[in-house]
């Protein structure tokens, strides 16, 4: 089965903090190089983990939610449990690292 990458902005981001699931937020903007190293990593952790919710945010269109997880460089990558922020990490990683996180 293949679980997409949900694109989250302010309007469904409470229904993927309140996920049963743990949540992987990639936040990433399009003219970003980094972003564009990890984005493929991400979607990746999506299409073989369905255990998690993946989703991307778009600092540029969502600069309220960027703000609210103190995103101050990207790629910044997040991870909630329970509604909470567990894990936070900036700067492009390999997928081994990014999955570590989810543990």
């Amino acid at each position: 089965m293949n679980m997409s990458v949900l694109h989250i902005n302010k309007n469904n981001f409470d229904s993927v903090k309140n996920s049963s699931k743990p949540v992987l937020l990639d936040f990433y903007a399009d003219w970003c190089g980094p972003c564009r190293m990890v984005s493929p990593l991400v979607d990746e952790i999506a299409n073989e983990n369905p255990q998690y919710l993946v989703g991307k945010v778009n600092v540029d269109a969502e600069p309220e939610l960027a703000q609210a997880f103190g995103v101050m460089s990207i790629p910044t990558l997040a991870v909630m449990k329970d509604g909470k922020v567990t894990n936070k990490s900036a700067g492009a990683r390999p997928k081994q690292q990014i999955l570590a996180m989810l543990e």
